[in-house]
């Protein structure tokens, strides 16, 4: 069964300081915490972007091209957007809670790391 939007969602809300923010010009919800983006997607979209290291971003896609791609527009950056329909939920949840530690302040990291 695909992941969804709304599975995503809830798993960055879970996280300290995680939010859903929606941006009015992109016609879409981001991911965010502390105010900083870390993911975007959509309910009806099949596909969703995450922030990621050059070389993470390099290695998924070449493990899994079929799954992972380069993100548009913030792509430069490492990010990458995710088949929702072909990812394994346990490393795409994985990939969130890294996207949400490389963005958090350290405090929170702390926090959840405590926790």
């Amino acid at each position: 069964m695909a992941v969804t939007y709304e599975q995503v969602r809830d798993w960055v809300l879970a996280l300290p300081g995680g939010e859903e923010v929606m941006v009015a010009e992109w016609g879409h919800p981001t991911l965010r915490v502390n105010g900083k983006m870390f993911a975007g997607g959509a309910p009806d979209s099949p596909t969703m972007s995450l922030k990621a290291s050059k070389e993470e971003q390099a290695a998924l896609i070449a493990g899994a091209p079929h799954v992972y791609s380069v993100a548009a527009y913030v792509g430069r950056y490492g990010w990458v957007r995710v088949e929702l329909a072909g990812v394994d939920p346990g490393e795409l949840h994985e990939l969130v809670v890294e996207a949400w530690r490389r963005t958090a302040p350290r405090k929170l990291v702390r926090q959840y790391d405590a926790g």
